[in-house]
This record gives C-alpha cells, structure tokens and sequence, in this order.
C-alpha cells in the first residue's frame, strides 16, 4: 500500500518546530509492510491544502495527514477533507463526551470553539484519543483512504499504537513486513566505503541496501521486505555476511549502539580505566563516554587543556614542545596523552588537540586539523586528521573519531603509524 505523510501547520513551515511526527510515522509504517514514498508539508491554507490532497489521491493509496484537528480558526484539515471527500460533519456524542469529561478533569472551562472537535466527517471510523481532546478519524472515499491524526507527538503516537495500527492489522492483514538492521562503523569515510561495496549495491534486491552520515558515524542499512519478521531475518542476515566480509574491520556496532557504549563496555570487559586531555573538542569526548549510565566504573578523569598554560602546568607538556612544534602537533598530542595517564594514573589515556576554526587556520596547519594521541603501559601513538565541516562538525568528528582510536587501541589493533593521515572529506553532509 502506497502512503503519503501530509503535516500540515505553517509552524512546520516557518522553522518553528521540528517535525517529528513524520520521522515516526514512516518507521512505524514501514515496518508493518506500508510503502511510505511521500512527505508534503503544507500551511493552514485552504486551497494549498485541496491543492495537496489533489496531488496525494493521485499517488498514494492511503492519505495520512497530521496536525490541524485542534478548536481554532487555524485548525482546517478535517473540514478541507470532508469537503473534498464531498461529506457533511457531525456532531459525534460520543467525542463530545470525551472532551467534556477531560477538561473537566483539568479543571479547564469548555469553550464553545471546542465543539469544533467533537465534528467528525459522515462515514468515518473514531480513532479514540486518551492522550487528548481531538480524536483520530479515519475515512475512506472512492480508492482513497483518508488518515487524520492530531498533531502533538503524545497524541499522535498514542492514537497510533491504541486505535490505528490494530485497524490496519485488521484491514490489511497479508501486507508482511518491512525490517531494517544497521551496522555502524568508524574509520571510514562514506565514499571509500560506497567503492568498496559498489558490487553488492549494483545487485542488490532484497534485501536493500543504504549509506549514510550521521553524527560523526557511517551506517549501512540493510532493509528486508519479508511475510514474516522471521523471513526478513534470514535475508538481512545473508546480505550483513557478505557486507561484513568486505567492510567488517570497520563495523563496531549495531542498531541502538552508540560508540561511546561500545567503548564502555571494552574498558569493562578489560577491567581497564581512561582519561582525556581535550583541547579543541572541550571535553566532548569526555562527556559523550560519561553521558552513558555507569560510566564511572571506567572514566578516572579529564582536564580541558585549552591554552598551553594548563598544558604545561597540568599535564606536563613541556614548554619547549609547545614553543617549537606548536599547540597543534603531533609531539604535543604524544605529551597530552602520556602526561593526563600519568597524572590521573588511568589504563589508557586519550588526547585531542587541532584547530576546529572558523578562523585561525594557516596553509600549514588548516581549519580542520586534529592530533588525536592514545597512550597506555606499551606505549603511544599519535593520528593525524584533517577534517571539514563547521566548527560544531569538526568537534563532534574529532570526538568520535578519539573514541574510535581508544576502541582500536583497546582491541590491540594494529593501527599504529603516527605518520598516517586521514583526509575526512566524506563525512555527514
């Protein structure tokens, strides 16, 4: 079944809020076997609404809109659908009822305007709202099927998962399924990884395959459309073989893992503690491992090394490393991550010094360039990286990349030329 999303709201439009109902609404749908192929976002406008619904019949089976169900003026999307649909509205005793009994719960005065909400469209099925005043609806006309739920998250959701997908479950009962699995991966930049795996993408089927950036991570996707959750796990499980034997050095995680998790459960797993010196990043490493519950068992310490003073007189860089290689350098790295080990006395000891811009750059040492240093008992060793991307960008790329370089460490990868550059020029667009 082919669905169009429609949020409606010139908020949406404006920048105001982000809309998040669509994020939700697509994942959930897909899952249980919808096709959603359209996402349109119009404002409170009569005739950009019909001109939407137009285009929406005319592509998709099923038409589901959000938002716009509310008492006000404003709130237009269930009276353009029924009017589009050609049907009168009603009142509903039922949602009148509903309405009555929840704002007299709230101790809120019931305001004629909230009539409006208690209309419903002749023909359509209730999607009772617990969650709040306006209830989902659903009406079918001709070969369309008309969606309406209310716009707040909470209520979306809940009138979603209590009321609409049973419907559907019921309606369309041999959909089958849509699943997706995720590897993610570190190390690699997204079109170095998209050549090495241009084979298997150029014959891909079923399962699908997509690469993409996102916070510092690459993820691979693998999608399955199956008849049974079971079915879409043999082929996710197939198509992951063949991409891990091409990229599997690279994958640390999958679905929900984050890195700093996987990094945790490394230190834990060792019995092993860490420290970080940050300059560029600000303790951002630091506080992506400590935002993770538990963190305490392996997180010893960290100093925000951000001028040289602190440099020198904290974690011992000498001042003659600093006068003559600079603040960004790989001496200065090797010095930050050997001195924050010794002062804290952590297992491993990570450092991050470069330039995250705008300004300050030079044709020696850019915006972007990063040492990246990790030091424990067998010794240490010093990454160069030249990232792009806002200031913002590179501090979250210099961050992940740090907890990349710990993981390997941790691991005994054998990664360990201090010479080697790494040119992120495929990172999140």
């Amino acid at each position: 079944m082919r669905v169009e999303i429609i949020t409606t709201g010139t908020e949406l439009l404006l920048g105001e809020i982000i809309n998040t109902n669509f994020t939700w609404l697509a994942q959930e749908l897909n899952q249980r076997g919808f096709d959603v192929l359209y996402q349109t976002t119009v404002g409170d406008n009569p005739a950009r609404m019909k001109e939407v619904l137009d285009i929406a019949v005319k592509r998709a089976d099923i038409v589901i809109t959000s938002g716009g169900l509310g008492p006000t003026r404003g709130d237009i999307t269930k009276e353009i659908i029924a009017e589009y649909c050609n049907v009168d509205l009603y009142m509903n005793l039922e949602v009148w009822n509903h309405i009555h009994e929840m704002l007299s719960r709230r101790n809120i005065c019931i305001a004629t305007n909230n009539e409006k909400q208690a209309l419903v469209p002749s023909g359509a099925i209730v999607l009772h709202n617990e969650a709040g005043t306006a209830p989902g609806l659903v009406l079918e006309h001709d070969k369309t099927i008309f969606v309406m739920l209310p716009g707040p998250p909470f209520e979306l959701k809940t009138v979603c998962e209590k009321e609409l997908f049973p419907y559907f479950e019921q309606r369309f009962p041999h959909l089958g399924i849509i699943k997706s699995h995720t590897l993610k991966l570190r190390g690699i930049g997204e079109s170095n990884l998209a050549e090495m795996l241009d084979d298997i993408i150029v014959n891909q089927s079923n399962p699908t395959i997509a690469l993409y950036a996102r916070h510092g991570d690459i993820l691979i996707r693998l999608t399955a459309k199956a008849s049974s959750a079971e079915e879409a796990d043999v082929l996710i499980a197939g198509m992951q073989e063949k991409v891990e034997k091409t990229v599997g050095t690279y994958v640390y995680g999958y679905n929900h893992d984050t890195l700093p998790e996987v990094v945790g459960k490394e230190l834990l797993c060792r019995q092993k503690t860490i420290a970080f010196a940050e300059s560029c990043t600000g303790g951002l490493a630091t506080s992506m491992m400590t935002d993770v519950p538990g963190s305490s068992a392996y997180v010893k310490g960290s100093v925000v090394s951000y001028t040289d003073e602190v440099k020198n007189l904290v974690i011992h860089v000498s001042k003659t490393t600093l006068t003559k290689k600079g603040a960004v350098s790989e001496e200065v790295a090797l010095e930050m991550a050997e001195g924050i080990r010794e002062a804290i006395g952590s297992d491993i000891a990570v450092s991050i010094t470069g330039l995250a811009g705008p300004g300050g750059g030079t044709r020696k040492k850019p915006v972007g360039l990063v040492y990246i240093a990790v030091a424990d008992k067998n010794g240490s060793l010093c990454r160069k990286f030249v990232f792009n991307g806002t200031r913002t960008q590179i501090k979250q790329r210099a961050a992940m990349a740090a907890l990349g370089l710990a993981l390997d460490r941790l691991k005994e990868s054998p990664q360990n030329n201090s010479e080697e550059t790494i040119h992120d020029h495929d990172a999140e667009r």
